[in-house]
């Protein structure tokens, strides 16, 4: 066996044992499971931003990541659609949402456009 034929061998198999890794899909979730979720991150968001010390960041979120809102037809934490959404935003201290940079600006402590 040559080496070329070996090296792609043995870069094949590791391509397929990655693969198998990322393929492997998260236990499925009933409706109900969902919405208590949901629930009970919005009641936490709320107690976060009732102590005083976080404050609500629109445009900083990436992905998927938000905390809460991200506009009409959405639910709530996680339903960002894109990096940054301008409506979606993610708890940050008191202080620090106008200073964070984005590749889209600086976050806002209203929703963005």
């Amino acid at each position: 066996m040559s080496n070329r034929t070996l090296s792609a061998l043995v870069a094949g198999a590791f391509v397929a044992a990655v693969g198998s890794l990322a393929a492997t899909p998260a236990p499925a979730q009933s409706k109900a499971e969902m919405e208590k979720m949901m629930k009970e991150k919005q009641a936490a968001t709320m107690k976060a931003l009732e102590g005083g010390k976080m404050e609500k960041c629109f445009g900083v979120a990436l992905k998927g990541q938000n905390d809460c809102y991200a506009g009409a037809g959405t639910t709530c934490a996680g339903t960002s659609t894109v990096d940054y959404q301008g409506n979606a935003f993610k708890l940050e201290a008191k202080g620090s949402c106008v200073t964070m940079q984005t590749p889209k600006g600086p976050g806002s402590l209203t929703p963005k456009a």
